[in-house]
C-alpha cells in the first residue's frame, strides 16, 4: 500500500500533466490482455504520445482546475487516458486503429486544444491527415503556379528552338 505522500506525489505529477495536456482522450480498456495492453502501449508511443492507466478519483481530484476536468467528472468502470502535446490527429489514429482491432478497447470522451469532444469526433479527428501530408499538400499548391510558369517560358524557348531546326532543315534561310 501507498504512502500518504506517495500518493500525493503522484497527485501532483499527474495534476501537472493534465495542465499541460491539450490533447487528451479519455478511454475504457475492460478485458484486455497484457499483450494487447502491450500493443496499445507501443502504438501509442510510436504516435509521439503517453498512455497511462488511472483511477477515477484520482483523476478527477487531479484533473480539478484544468481543461481535462470537464470530461474527468462522474467516471466508471476501467479508465486509461492518453494524451499529447504535439499531434492530436496522429493520437486519434493510433487509438482508433487499436480500437477496431480490439473491440473491449472504448473511448469515453476527449479534450483537443482545450475543447471537449465527442466519440464521434474523435473518429472523425482520425480520420484527417496528419501534419506531414498537409504540410506536403500546401507546399504542392505553393510551388504547383511557379513550376507552371517556368514550364510556361520553357516552352516558349523549346518552340522556337525547334521551329528555328526546322527550318534550318529545310533551308528555308538564304544567305
Amino acid at each position: 500500500m501507498k504512502k500518504k505522500s506517495d500518493k500525493e506525489k503522484d497527485l501532483a505529477a499527474l495534476k501537472q500533466e493534465f495542465a499541460k495536456a491539450e490533447n487528451l482522450f479519455v478511454t475504457g480498456y475492460e478485458k484486455i490482455k497484457v499483450s494487447q495492453d502491450n500493443d496499445l502501449r507501443k502504438a501509442v508511443r510510436d504516435s509521439g504520445s503517453k498512455y497511462r492507466v488511472v483511477k477515477n478519483n484520482l483523476a478527477e481530484l487531479a484533473s480539478e482546475g484544468t481543461p481535462a476536468g470537464q470530461v474527468m467528472k462522474g467516471l466508471r468502470g476501467m479508465t486509461s487516458i492518453a494524451y499529447t502535446f504535439d499531434d492530436p490527429v496522429a493520437l486519434a489514429k493510433a487509438l482508433t486503429a487499436y480500437a477496431k482491432l480490439n473491440p473491449v478497447f472504448t473511448f469515453k470522451a476527449g479534450i483537443v486544444q482545450g475543447r471537449v469532444i465527442d466519440v464521434k469526433a474523435i473518429n472523425d479527428l482520425a480520420n484527417l491527415p496528419s501534419k506531414e501530408e498537409i504540410y506536403a499538400k500546401l507546399m504542392f499548391l505553393l510551388n504547383a503556379p511557379a513550376q507552371r510558369l517556368a514550364g510556361t517560358i520553357n516552352a516558349v524557348g523549346r518552340s522556337l528552338a525547334i521551329v528555328v531546326d526546322q527550318a534550318v532543315k529545310e533551308n528555308k534561310f538564304q544567305a
